[in-house]
């Protein structure tokens, strides 16, 4: 059995509405203005969007589980 991790997510919210997800590098998430530099990019991006939204976005930096693939059913 093999186990594949996947990286670190950066996951930008308006209200329930997940709007993008961004792999991030593990070894520099605790770099300063690392998360600053994506943060800021998706704003700029999606700024239409979070002018019509009650809501101000939300990020979320998430783990996801290892995924485990079965080494014989390939």
């Amino acid at each position: 059995m093999y186990c594949i991790l996947t990286a670190m997510q950066l996951m930008m919210y308006l209200g329930n509405d997940l709007i993008e997800s961004i792999s991030l590098d593990d070894q520099r998430i605790s770099k300063p203005g690392y998360l600053g530099t994506f943060k800021r990019c998706l704003k700029q991006k999606y700024r239409e969007l979070i002018l019509q939204s009650p809501n101000p976005p939300e990020f979320l930096v998430i783990n996801p589980s290892p995924k485990k693939i079965d080494a014989g059913s390939h």
